[in-house]
């Protein structure tokens, strides 16, 4: 029996924890009428230590998980001087695919309202939002005054633009601060190995955190959360489907009917493995199948495996509205910019793994002052979210490596369109 439970993996694990907290959260608000069994040792007790618990632990996480991945992200992308236009523009179409991603999800955000009719204010206590701040406020907010400091109090975005730096300046100087690269890349590895233990307490978390919602609040919270993922679904579902053959069409005039043909099988991989990490080697495979040059895939993939993560910006746009509806706030503009630019400055250095963008969550959360404790609501299903916004992922990275590879002429129209087999390449791997 041990070993069955082995076996079962930590997704569906977050995934059972849901569920039964659902279900025992309910049979609370509905059948137990005893106030000190129900409120005094469940809810307020061991439900809220638990629940809280965990989300003290993401929280501990953040400031120096996101600190060291976008020091060391920027610091390792410092051969794009080599590549030249091939680098700048690849990062560039990330970037720009990325600030696309999370401003549809929060136009969608806006237009449905998953949030609307969940009173999270009477589970937790809400703290105060960004929403009056002027354009230059907002600006010269993210310049840090003492970057220690930023680091201390968790201040996000100076915290960001900090590491920016540190990154930029340890990609310059190269080998003169090799010792501090390495001390931020082992900081980094570090970092990935706490999130994956902090991680094996989720299932627990995601039990109480549910269990004392749905003990609150009963089936109000269900038609929320059902909202909740299908507009992720529906941003997800636009990004890779309007969005990016938008992108192809305008930019390469090339038919993407013809790429996802043959690009649904890595689609499903990446679906089934909810890891743009293990999909590379498949990813630059099915892309010399479409005529990409090996040379230039061979850095965008990679590369876009850990900087471009278009499906978490569309779940954090969508968990940012339903946690500002539940807890009845209203973003105001430069709010709502903050969360664009801060969602797209965490997928930079975010490795590509399964359930890390619910950790960026955090920082995107703190940026403009939302509850984290919204995350716990939605966290017990962002497994299966997680399949779908991969898959997003990964088609993201192959569409704007098709883009980069036109606008460079390392494309072959020809075996893309058909008209000519694969030309074998003569390439050899580096150490």
């Amino acid at each position: 029996m041990i070993e069955i439970f082995k076996k079962i993996s930590l997704g569906n694990w977050i995934l059972i924890g849901m569920i039964l907290g659902l279900i025992f959260g309910l049979f609370l608000n509905f059948y137990v009428d005893n106030p000190f069994i129900k409120n005094v040792i469940l809810m307020d007790n061991i439900f809220y230590l638990g629940g809280n618990g965990f989300i003290k632990l993401m929280k501990m996480l953040v400031v120096p998980l996101v600190f060291c991945s976008i020091v060391v992200g920027v610091a390792s992308i410092s051969d794009i001087r080599k590549i030249g236009a091939i680098g700048g523009r690849t990062i560039l179409i990330y970037i720009i695919t990325t600030a696309i991603a999370v401003t549809l999800a929060l136009v969608i955000g806006i237009i449905f309202k998953p949030g609307l009719g969940l009173n999270m204010a009477s589970v937790a206590q809400s703290s105060s939002v960004v929403m009056n701040q002027t354009m230059t406020d907002t600006i010269l907010n993210i310049i840090p005054d003492n970057p220690i400091n930023s680091l201390a109090n968790g201040d996000m975005l100076p915290v960001i633009i900090f590491g920016l730096l540190i990154g930029y300046i340890l990609a310059k100087l190269k080998e003169k601060t090799q010792i501090i690269n390495d001390i931020f890349t082992q900081g980094n590895t570090i970092m990935m190995e706490m999130t994956s233990i902090v991680m094996k307490f989720a299932p627990i978390g995601v039990f109480c955190l549910m269990a004392k919602t749905f003990g609150s609040l009963g089936f109000e919270a269900i038609i929320p959360l059902t909202k909740y993922v299908s507009c992720v679904l529906l941003g997800l579902a636009i990004q890779a489907f309007v969005v990016y053959p938008g992108l192809l069409v305008i930019l390469t005039r090339l038919n993407p009917l013809k790429f996802y043909r043959k690009f649904f099988s890595v689609m499903f991989f990446a679906f089934s493995s909810s890891t743009s990490n293990a999909t590379i080697p498949l990813n630059i495979e099915k892309l010399s199948e479409l005529g990409v040059s090996r040379d230039v895939s061979s850095f965008t993939i990679p590369l876009g495996a850990t900087i471009n993560m278009d499906g978490t910006a569309i779940m954090q746009g969508v968990a940012v509205m339903f946690a500002a509806q539940a807890y009845g706030m209203d973003l105001g503009t430069s709010a709502l910019l903050t969360v664009i630019f801060t969602a797209v400055m965490a997928s930079i250095g975010t490795a590509g793994v399964p359930s890390v963008g619910l950790v960026t969550l955090t920082m995107v959360f703190n940026s403009v002052g939302l509850p984290v404790a919204a995350i716990g609501v939605i966290f017990g299903i962002d497994h299966i979210l997680d399949m779908f916004r991969t898959a997003v992922n990964v088609t993201g990275d192959a569409i704007c490596t098709l883009i980069v590879s036109f606008k460079n002429n390392s494309l072959d129209t020809d075996v893309f369109n058909g008209k000519k087999p694969q030309k074998e390449e003569n390439h050899h791997v580096t150490d």
